[in-house]
């Protein structure tokens, strides 16, 4: 194998995003990721307007629309007074191609962008293989991955692109701190093929509902409904996912004569951390590896795609002759984005529909009204739950 290439740890939207980038440069990319094949598990599903745009660059981002459902409208809710403020992403027509979120599950674009980069000569996918070490030096980098044997082998890169999510491997190599803090509770996300739209008045596709006893967010999905729902950490996963009590859980949500039919359930805890250095030399942090936050929002698979195509973008320049130098930039621009947009957010979420103080609830609700029902205010805040803002806000940092 030739040296003479990008090395992208992690066959996840993310880095998978970055090798296509790179390849449709002329850049030889080799991806490598542990699994045997891409995950086909239920993971995210929302995907913003600008993410739909960037895919169109790979004849992708239509693929997702066509396998996915469109969702023209969000809302908060509360589960006593109903709908609060439903927000219009078809304002933003003037502004994206794809005026809207689209629910679609995260496994279909892995496997859409495994397709697309199996096709092109210039990309490697190898599957089975963990990355264990990273070392590096003025020509480039070594990775030693091992198999699923248990054999060990160096493999050899010019640069390398760490993807490889939130137990990264390779940023604990690199010796980055990952500074930040765990929610105190647990989130619990349940698959239902109940129709919560036939049910529940006036529900959009996607909805966060408040409550000061137990909020909950539903999403629809083109098969299945999601529900996700905060759980007391002092339960453990067997309690919080017994049949029974996953029953008691959803009937709370919506009370019904006849059992839900729950397809999956999955438990986890959630962080709220940002990597203190995205840059470490020739080796480059994306997605997971660089910052997590809550799913309040969406904007986990969505940074990390934008980080994906903002670090391509300017590692092409520096594999044709612009200083490495030029890389420290994506790390100003993705690490000002998590901090100061998607975590921000997601906390901002997370803070409304938790709030219990009835006074604390009335204002954040008004503020929600006087938000959709004032047109500028209204396109102001889709344009910034939506991630066009932060992406056209960077053009400012150097």
């Amino acid at each position: 194998m030739s040296e003479a290439r990008v090395l992208i740890v992690g066959a996840g939207p993310v880095g998978m995003t970055a090798a296509a980038y790179l390849a449709d440069e002329g850049i030889p990319v080799t991806i490598i990721d542990a699994h045997r094949d891409v995950p086909t598990d239920l993971r995210a599903s929302t995907f913003h307007p600008p993410t739909l745009d960037m895919l169109d660059r790979f004849g992708i981002g239509q693929k997702c629309v066509e396998q996915g459902l469109i969702c023209p409208q969000w809302q908060f809710r509360d589960r006593r007074e109903g709908v609060i403020a439903t927000f219009d992403l078809s304002l933003l027509k003037d502004e994206t191609n794809h005026p809207y979120r689209l629910q679609c599950e995260q496994w279909k674009l892995s496997l859409l962008l495994r397709d697309w980069l199996r096709a092109h000569p210039n990309a490697d996918v190898v599957f089975g293989a963990r990355a264990v070490d990273v070392t590096q030096d003025d020509d480039g980098v070594t990775l030693i991955v091992e198999r699923e044997d248990g054999t060990r082998e160096p493999m050899r890169g010019r640069y390398m692109v760490s993807a490889d999510g939130a137990r990264s491997n390779i940023r604990k190599a690199l010796g980055v701190t990952f500074e930040g803090m765990t929610i105190p509770e647990i989130f619990l996300s349940m698959s239902t093929t109940f129709p919560f739209h036939e049910a529940i008045d006036d529900l959009a596709n996607i909805a966060y509902i408040s409550d000061p006893d137990e909020w909950v967010v539903l999403l629809r999905t083109p098969s299945l409904w999601r529900v996700l729902l905060p759980t007391d950490p002092s339960e453990t996963p067997e309690q919080m996912k017994a049949p029974a009590r996953v029953e008691e859980r959803l009937q709370a949500v919506f009370p019904k004569a006849d059992p839900y039919d729950v397809v999956h359930s999955v438990d986890y805890r959630v962080h709220e951390k940002v990597a203190e250095n995205y840059v470490v030399g020739r080796v480059f942090l994306a997605g997971d590896a660089a910052h997590l936050n809550n799913p309040l929002g969406g904007m986990g698979m969505n940074g990390g795609i934008h980080d994906a195509m903002n670090l391509a973008e300017k590692l092409t320049q520096v594999w044709h002759g612009a200083p490495l130098s030029l890389m420290g930039r994506y790390e100003r621009q993705r690490r000002k984005v998590a901090v100061e947009t998607v975590q921000a957010q997601a906390l901002r979420n997370r803070s409304i529909l938790n709030e219990r103080s009835p006074d604390a609830r009335r204002a954040y609700h008004d503020e929600l009204r006087a938000t959709v029902a004032d047109p500028a205010q209204h396109k102001a805040y889709v344009m910034r739950s939506s991630l066009i803002q932060s992406l056209r806000d960077l053009e400012g940092v150097e």
